[in-house]
């Protein structure tokens, strides 16, 4: 154990601000695009080497967004027809998510966001791609 510790303490410095959890509003928005980048390279491989990294990037960002947000008891799908009303947006404005089809079965509930949908709907409406998660 103490070996591991060693190799940590040579290392932290570089990567602190990745694995520590944020407590202001600029680490936060650090770790987000952090997580941008990890989604970039993981994409969908569950077995890739930075998978874990993804995960636990992902979970820090969640509990400061569950600490300094107000987050809603709604689905990914029910997140994402909100946000749809509120900036009156029609299925046709979504086409970053794929045909007319593909996003009437993401909003029906019988396909499931994919990670690039996931990112694009985080660049579109602004916001963290955990909402959709």
């Amino acid at each position: 154990m103490i070996l591991e510790i060693e190799k940590i303490k040579n290392v932290w410095h570089d990567l602190k601000d990745i694995l520590s959890v944020p407590h202001t509003d600029k680490q936060y928005k650090k770790l987000v695009k952090v997580l941008d980048e990890l989604i970039d390279e993981v994409g969908n491989d569950e077995k890739h080497q930075l998978a874990p990294l993804l995960e636990t990037v992902g979970n820090l960002i969640e509990e400061y967004e569950n600490d300094h947000y107000l987050q809603p008891n709604a689905e990914p799908i029910e997140i994402l027809k909100y946000l749809m009303q509120e900036n009156n947006l029609t299925q046709k404005d979504l086409a970053i998510l794929g045909s007319q089809g593909v996003v009437s079965e993401i909003l029906n509930g019988k396909r499931e966001l994919n990670v690039r949908q996931i990112k694009a709907l985080a660049d579109k409406f602004k916001i963290s791609p955990s909402v959709f998660i």
